[in-house]
């Protein structure tokens, strides 16, 4: 089935990230006026999502309009792409993150310092995106696409321009990365901090903002929707302090030898070991490809040395 259904009206797709299954949910909504996407992917994924919606019945061409939760290239790298070819689709976005896609030269510098030559055929070209087609969001907002209502909150912790989208139709909040990696029907959640917007201070204020709306249900880009969102945001919240105190007592620890390096790799090593223990073995390969325990530690050690930084006289 090309398309997985959560009410009549919302579904979600696979977009098979590099010919693997359950890393990367395109939220698809219909709307009065057409399709409503949530979350495009990158480019590289793109013609994944062209098919996909052809074997449902859809074309690109029906899409008006995109929702991102960020503009991290596996969310919206192919936001750009996508409205070269279709110049009406309206684009979604806070206002932190519309400037870069506008002008994505040092979202595109930053990637490439992670990625280096890789860049490229991880995520494909990213073009800019025109600002007529912007639509700029702050948080706390309602937006009405296609006769189809969304609340908009400000969900920074993961990125600083993170929002997040309660449907009201579906009861569906779309959160993107503000709780973690879960691969629907398991319960094994991995916090996603990867350099360098992580910021701990404003986390718990985003997941209490998705708490305010009650939803019916939560939708993780990575990856599905998730029917119990009490427990996951709370199991999240407990994982993540869990997560953030194990890096910065390993970062106090002033007489282990340990770089960096070693302190990401022994982190990853032993979370990945903790997910044989919980899950199939199918579903190891995903968490380990996008939980990425080795580039959390990095982006939390980079938060707990920025408030060192701050506390120093």
């Amino acid at each position: 089935m090309a398309l997985s259904s959560i009410t009549p009206t919302t579904h979600y797709l696979d977009l098979k990230y590099l010919g693997a299954e359950h890393l990367i949910a395109v939220g698809v909504l219909e709307s009065d006026d057409g399709l409503i996407l949530v979350d495009p992917g990158p480019m590289s994924s793109l013609e994944t999502l062209r098919e996909t919606l052809e074997e449902a019945g859809y074309a690109l061409a029906d899409v008006r309009a995109l929702l991102l939760t960020h503009i991290h290239l596996d969310h919206a790298g192919a936001t750009g792409t996508i409205v070269q070819d279709h110049p009406d689709v309206a684009v979604y976005v806070h206002r932190l993150g519309a400037t870069h896609l506008a002008d994505p030269s040092k979202l595109l510098a930053s990637a490439r310092r992670l990625y280096g030559d890789m860049l490229e055929p991880l995520w494909g070209e990213v073009i800019p995106v025109p600002e007529d087609a912007l639509h700029v969001l702050y948080g706390d907002e309602t937006i009405t696409v296609g006769g189809r209502p969304f609340d908009v909150a400000y969900t920074p912790g993961h990125a600083v321009h993170h929002v997040s989208y309660l449907d009201r139709e579906s009861d569906t909040a779309f959160i993107g990365d503000t709780a973690g990696m879960r691969i629907a029907g398991t319960d094994v959640i991995l916090p996603v901090t990867p350099p360098p917007d992580v910021d701990l201070d404003r986390w718990p204020d985003s997941l209490d903002a998705l708490r305010n709306w009650s939803p019916e249900r939560l939708f993780t880009t990575h990856f599905g929707p998730h029917d119990d969102p009490a427990w996951h945001l709370d199991a999240f919240e407990r994982t993540l302090d869990a997560w953030s105190d194990a890096v910065r007592n390993a970062l106090e620890q002033e007489d282990d030898e340990a770089d960096d390096a070693e302190r990401a790799e022994a982190f990853h090593a032993a979370k990945i070991q903790e997910l044989k223990q919980r899950l199939s073995p199918e579903l190891v390969p995903a968490y380990d490809q996008f939980g990425q325990p080795q580039a959390s530690w990095r982006g939390l050690a980079r938060y707990w040395r920025k408030q060192s930084d701050r506390a120093s006289p």
